[in-house]
């Protein structure tokens, strides 16, 4: 019988069957590993990552924390990665009228920590039909018939928005923009000293300080920045105690008179008049000479020494080494030593640094 003689024969097409074979294996990984990550989702919004706890914290003496849960619609048994959190946060707001603030945070695997600020009353918003009490956010709290006392009023905003819950909101933007500027800078007072502001000019914004201060700051810009130049003239030993007007000069001069005559501007030839100036302000109301003598009368009754009815100006302008100079014979300026050579005089606050002066913007 005839051996049979075995032979191993190469196809030519084996290194194809190959690359498609390999090919197959890596759609077929590709293929299992989309699965996996299909099914981990899945488990992920189902089965893990529920709430098992949720956690109220912050400030509500107004509501329990099972209103405020509530309030959120968020429940137990809901899932983290499924829960829309600026969703319960805005529902929050808009259910409970006094919270403030509210934030919905994940703590994985199963908690939920929610945070609350109380709302706290700081405007009396006066318009045609009423008065709106607004928070120190501004929020609205309430349209009422009455004055909140112990409160600023605010004249002459024009609220386009009245109900209860609603951002307090203006159809005009300039006046918009100085009542989010107020509420800034009152937020960061210790003490609120200001009785009434008047913006129904929205180019001649006058602010009453309970002191008896009048501030006539202008427009409608920098009221933050004006508001806290206003109190460092206030609380300078030569005006503290005084009172009297207040009134923005240009857009970093501030001048206390106990009048209420044109501001002679330092520098210039002629007093500011009825139109406007190189700021754009408008002019900043007519003399009162009733008030005017009040004033002089109390100034003169409780500051004998310091009365006078010379004009002070405050320049927001200061120079690196902290020394001013004199450019006109006829003012005087205080250094920063708070000295004084004179009843008038001029605070500069101008950078001059390096060899060049750089005028400060605001």
């Amino acid at each position: 019988m005839k051996d049979v003689e075995k032979t191993n024969v190469e196809r030519q097409n084996s290194r194809k069957r190959l690359r498609r074979r390999g090919r197959n294996m890596n759609l077929y990984g590709l293929a299992v590993l989309l699965l996996v990550i299909t099914a981990g989702i899945t488990i992920s919004y189902t089965f893990l990552f529920n709430i098992s706890e949720i956690r109220v914290s912050g400030e509500s003496d107004m509501y329990t924390a099972e209103e405020i849960v509530d309030a959120s619609g968020i429940h137990e048994g809901d899932n983290l990665l499924r829960l829309d959190a600026e969703k319960s946060q805005q529902q929050i707001l808009d259910k409970l009228l006094y919270v403030e603030t509210a934030s919905v945070n994940r703590d994985f695997p199963s908690s939920l920590d929610i945070k609350v600020t109380k709302c706290i009353p700081a405007f009396n918003v006066n318009y045609d039909e009423g008065t709106l009490l607004v928070s120190k956010k501004g929020k609205i709290l309430a349209d009422n018939g009455f004055i909140t006392e112990g409160l600023p009023i605010i004249y002459g905003y024009e609220p386009s928005v009245t109900e209860p819950g609603r951002p307090v909101a203006s159809s005009n933007e300039h006046k918009a923009e100085a009542f989010a500027e107020l509420m800034t800078a009152l937020e960061k007072m210790e003490t609120v000293d200001i009785a009434t502001v008047d913006m129904s000019d929205e180019h001649s914004i006058i602010v009453n300080y309970r002191n008896g201060m009048i501030f006539k700051m202008g427009n409608w810009s920098d009221v933050e920045y004006k508001l806290d130049l206003a109190a460092t003239v206030m609380n300078d030993e030569s005006v503290k105690g005084k009172k009297g007007y207040l009134t923005m000069v240009g857009t970093n001069q501030c001048s206390f008179r106990t009048n209420d005559a044109p501001v002679d501007v330092p520098g210039n030839i002629e007093p500011t008049t009825a139109s406007p100036d190189d700021s754009g302000e408008e002019p900043l109301g007519e003399s009162n000479p009733e008030q005017e003598a009040i004033f002089s009368e109390y100034n003169n009754r409780d500051n004998e020494d310091t009365a006078s009815d010379d004009e002070t100006y405050y320049d927001d302008s200061y120079s690196d080494d902290y020394s001013y100079d004199y450019s006109d014979d006829s003012q005087y300026y205080y250094s920063d030593d708070y000295s004084y050579s004179d009843d008038n005089y001029y605070y500069d606050d101008s950078y001059d640094d390096y060899g060049y002066y750089e005028e400060q913007s605001w």
